[in-house]
């Protein structure tokens, strides 16, 4: 069954055409404190978002707001006024901003970075036709990373290494998002086409630098080598790596 959820999630990225990916432009800044991004893994237009904070190489808090959730909807709805995602809120400057398109023409202009989504015209709706696809070819099993599910809430938010159109990351970050599990995205894209391509080829045959990007030299430091995603959770002090094993740690340790 992981192995169809894989073939799934692979498929989603080729819809969405594998935006994503690369952190060609990073952000010319970093926020000194986290952007908190109300949202839920299946919506079309927070996946636009996401993909773009991949772009700028960008980290976020991400508090997980699926249907029927209860832990971050109220808080978005007093902050905000209504119950629409994405919503940002940056503590840093005290912006709170809804509308995809206006959330990444807001992180470009603020953090000086360069997304490769297009927030307007012919090409926005393309790109949001293939979000849409992506959501769709998610849903053989019921759409994942939509409808909220019995869980414990952490004291602590979760740490989540992953860049958007990974496949296997994909897997956790709609598990995280089901359970309503606040975790801190790093970003961790990927900085060179050298980058591109299976593990195999990418690390025995190009023999390529994993360090390419600001969060791939920090997991590389961090664990020896590249690999995601790769959770890190304060809570108990779990670190690893491997998309079954992860899903099989938070069904575990904090599903009902």
């Amino acid at each position: 069954m992981h192995a169809i959820d894989v073939t799934s999630s692979l498929l989603a990225s080729t819809a969405s055409g594998w935006r994503g990916t690369m952190a060609y432009r990073p952000a010319r800044k970093q926020p000194a404190r986290p952007l908190e991004l109300y949202e839920f893994e299946a919506s079309p237009y927070c996946r636009l978002v996401r993909e773009a904070l991949t772009e700028l190489d960008l980290d976020a808090l991400i508090l997980p707001c699926p249907r029927h959730g209860e832990r971050f909807r109220p808080k978005a709805r007093l902050l905000g006024g209504k119950a629409q995602f994405p919503f940002l809120v940056d503590p840093n400057t005290g912006a709170r901003v809804y509308e995809s398109a206006d959330i990444i023409d807001y992180l470009a202009r603020t953090y000086e970075g360069r997304a490769l989504r297009p927030t307007r015209g012919w090409r926005r709706r393309i790109a949001v036709g293939g979000a849409y696809g992506a959501s769709a070819l998610r849903a053989w099993r019921g759409v994942r990373g939509l409808n909220a599910r019995a869980s414990v809430a952490p004291q602590q938010a979760l740490e989540l290494y992953s860049f958007e159109s990974s496949p296997y990351s994909r897997l956790v970050r709609e598990l995280l998002c089901e359970l309503e599990l606040p975790y801190l995205l790093r970003n961790t894209g990927k900085g060179r086409v050298g980058d591109l391509g299976p593990p195999m080829i990418r690390d025995r045959v190009l023999k390529a630098p994993k360090d390419t990007s600001r969060n791939r030299k920090l997991l590389m430091e961090r664990t020896g080598h590249v690999q995601l995603p790769y959770l890190v959770d304060p809570n108990t002090g779990a670190e690893m790596f491997e998309s079954a094993d992860i899903l099989s740690y938070l069904r575990s340790t904090y599903a009902r």
